[in-house]
C-alpha cells in the first residue's frame, strides 16, 4: 500500500483565462416576471440558473413543494443535489427511506432509482442543483408556467392529467430521464 503523501504532486494545466463572454447572474425569485416559474406535479418550481447562464455546467431550480407534493419514481443520468431550505422532504433512494430537514442536502447520484415527498403539513422548500444542466429544460417543456414562485399549477381534469403524463413520458428520454412507474 502506498501512502498519498508520498506521491509526486500531479500535474496540472494552468487556469483558463477568464471568459468575458460571460456575465454574471443575479437571480431573484421573488421578482414578479424575472425569472420562469412553471407548476409541475404539484410543485412549483423556478428556474435560477440555466445551463445557458453556466455555459452547460449545472442548472439550478427553487422547489416549492406543498404538502404531498414530490415527483413520482425516476431516475436520470446526472447528479441532482437538494438543500432543503425550509421545512422537510421524505426522500426514497434506492427504496430505502430517509428524512431530510431544513439546512440538510442531499445528493443523488446519477443513474440512481428516487423520489421524494412533502409528508408534513407545511410546504417545504428546496434548492435543487443538477450537474450537467438539461433538467431544467425538461421542467420548462413539460410544466405549466405559473406567475410566481409559490404559485400552484392549476387543477386539471383527468383528460388534462393523462395529456401531461403522456408529454412528461414522451419527453423524459430526450432530457436523460426515465420514470418508474408500476
Amino acid at each position: 500500500m502506498t501512502d498519498r503523501a508520498d506521491q509526486p504532486a500531479a500535474a496540472t494545466a494552468p487556469i483558463p483565462t477568464d471568459d468575458r463572454r460571460r456575465q454574471l447572474v443575479v437571480a431573484r425569485p421573488d421578482d414578479a416576471g424575472s425569472l420562469p416559474h412553471v407548476g409541475l406535479v404539484g410543485d412549483t418550481y423556478t428556474v435560477l440558473l440555466s445551463g445557458a447562464d453556466t455555459a452547460g455546467r449545472f442548472c439550478l431550480i427553487d422547489m416549492h413543494v406543498p404538502p404531498g407534493g414530490g415527483p413520482p419514481p425516476h431516475r436520470h443520468d446526472f447528479e441532482e443535489a437538494f438543500t432543503v431550505l425550509a421545512g422537510e422532504i421524505e426522500v426514497t433512494f434506492r427504496g430505502e427511506v430517509s428524512v431530510a430537514r431544513a439546512g440538510e442536502t442531499v445528493n443523488i447520484p446519477a443513474n440512481a432509482p428516487h423520489r421524494f415527498e412533502n409528508v408534513s403539513a407545511a410546504p417545504a422548500r428546496l434548492l435543487c442543483l443538477c450537474a450537467p444542466a438539461g433538467q431544467e429544460e425538461f421542467f420548462l417543456a413539460v410544466g405549466l408556467p405559473v406567475a410566481t414562485r409559490t404559485t400552484p399549477p392549476p387543477p386539471l381534469d383527468e383528460a388534462d392529467r393523462a395529456a401531461l403524463m403522456a408529454k412528461t413520458l414522451e419527453l423524459a428520454p430526450r432530457y436523460r430521464s426515465e420514470l418508474l412507474l408500476p
